[in-house]
């Protein structure tokens, strides 16, 4: 730890303990994509609409990232290392309307989530390919998923294979069972008032 790296305790959000692995969950379903095959739609409001694959996907400049991840179950594991490019980077490819104001993200599973677009836009939130300096195990959701270190884990969604726009917002899986819409960690945005 250097004097600028606060301590342990401000970076852990209230109501979460300190693991040194990071678990593995999901909804039992562990797509086996490889890279050859994997696409990623941009759809909905944009002005247009854009389908990448492994091979324009590496050749953006990546983006190296040490970030804090909180799961929703109360765990944190702190400064974990990804690879990927920036998603305000992938968005841009399909120019997001003015209007859009929220994504679904898709997983090869089924699996969706929820997030304002200012969150897909901020600085730290990376499409990750690579984690510890290797391909994105498929247990993590390789071959690539989205990485959102500002929320709660389940919004950093596995086997990413679309994003959609909207104008609109609109719940994903764990959105539509009582959770949070925002999943601020900070703020312990866990599940909705009732």
């Amino acid at each position: 730890m250097t004097d600028r790296t606060p301590p342990l305790a401000e970076r852990t959000p209230p109501g979460q303990h300190i693991v040194e692995t990071l678990p593995v969950l999901d909804l039992g379903i562990r797509p086996d994509i490889h890279p050859e095959a994997w696409r990623l739609r941009l759809f909905g409001a944009v002005t247009q609409e854009r389908v990448l694959d492994w091979a324009t996907l590496m050749r953006l400049p990546p983006t190296p990232l040490v970030a804090d991840f909180h799961c929703v179950t109360r765990w944190s594991r702190l400064d974990t290392a990804w690879d990927g490019v920036p998603a305000w980077r992938i968005a841009a490819l399909a120019t997001p309307l003015p209007e859009a104001r929220f994504i679904t993200l898709h997983g090869y599973d089924g699996y969706t989530a929820n997030l304002p677009i200012e969150a897909l836009m901020a600085g730290d939130t990376l499409l990750a390919y690579r984690l510890s300096g290797q391909p994105l195990p498929r247990e993590h959701g390789g071959p690539v998923r989205l990485l959102a270190p500002q929320r709660y884990g389940w919004k950093s969604v596995k086997w990413l294979t679309s994003i959609e726009f909207h104008i609109e917002d609109r719940p994903g899986f764990w959105e539509t069972r009582g959770y949070h819409h925002d999943a601020d960690p900070w703020r312990e945005e866990r599940f909705r008032a009732a």
